[in-house]
C-alpha cells in the first residue's frame, strides 16, 4: 500500500494508553459556585513534566434542533450574549435541573422557551465545548414535529422563530450562529442527516 492510499486506523482503544494518560495527583477548589467552579490539578504530562493546570466546570447543558412537522424548518431565536457581546441564531436548550436528564431538560426547555411540546426526540451528540480544561458536557438532540402548548414563559431566551432549514448553511457561512450547542448540532444535521 502506498502513502497516498492508505487509511488510518481509526480503531484505537477508547481509553488511549497508560503511557500518553496526563495523571492527576491532586485537585484544590479555587472558586465554587452554582453556575461555574475553578480549580486548580496538579498534574504531570506524558513528557514527566509536572506542573497545576486549571480546570473550569460548567454546569451540564442540553439543547436541541427542532424540525416542525414538514421538516421543512427549525425553531431558532436571534439573541443577545452579553459575555462575549454577539448577536446570534440559537436552537432551545438550557442548564440540566438537579436529577433531570438530558432529554427531560430538552422537553421542559422547548416548553418554556417556545411553548411547543415534541412528539418526537432522538439523541443526536455529546461533546465538550472546550476539552483542555473546561468541564461542561453539552447533549443535542434532534426533535421531529412539534405541538403548540402553551405560550412561552421563558421572557429572557429571545424570541423563537421558525426558519428555513435551506437557510441554515447560509446562516453559518455569514458567522451568524456563534453558538457551540448550535453550531454543533446544526453542523451535524447538516453533515450526517438526522432530518
Amino acid at each position: 500500500m502506498t502513502a497516498s492510499n492508505a487509511r488510518p486506523n481509526w480503531q484505537h482503544n477508547r481509553a488511549g494508553s497508560t503511557a500518553d494518560r496526563w495523571i492527576v495527583h491532586g485537585t484544590r477548589s479555587v472558586y465554587d459556585t452554582e453556575w461555574v467552579k475553578v480549580g486548580l490539578a496538579d498534574i504531570s504530562q506524558p513528557s514527566g513534566e509536572r506542573f497545576e493546570h486549571h480546570t473550569v466546570w460548567f454546569p451540564p447543558v442540553a439543547m436541541s434542533i427542532v424540525f416542525d412537522d414538514d421538516g421543512e424548518h427549525i425553531l431558532m431565536a436571534w439573541r443577545h450574549r452579553f459575555a462575549p457581546d454577539i448577536w446570534s441564531w440559537e436552537v432551545p436548550g438550557g442548564i440540566i435541573d438537579g436529577d433531570e436528564s438530558p432529554e427531560e431538560t430538552v422537553v421542559r426547555e422547548i416548553e418554556e422557551e417556545t411553548g411547543y411540546r415534541p412528539r418526537s426526540i432522538e439523541p443526536l451528540i455529546t461533546f465538550e465545548p472546550a476539552v483542555g480544561m473546561l468541564r461542561n458536557p453539552n447533549h443535542l438532540f434532534v426533535v421531529r414535529g412539534v405541538e403548540r402548548v402553551a405560550d412561552p414563559t421563558e421572557q429572557n431566551e429571545g424570541t423563537f422563530q421558525w426558519v428555513p432549514f435551506r437557510d441554515v448553511p447560509d446562516l453559518i457561512r455569514a458567522g451568524q450562529v456563534g453558538n457551540s450547542g448550535a453550531l454543533i448540532g446544526l453542523l451535524h444535521v447538516l453533515a450526517l442527516g438526522g432530518k
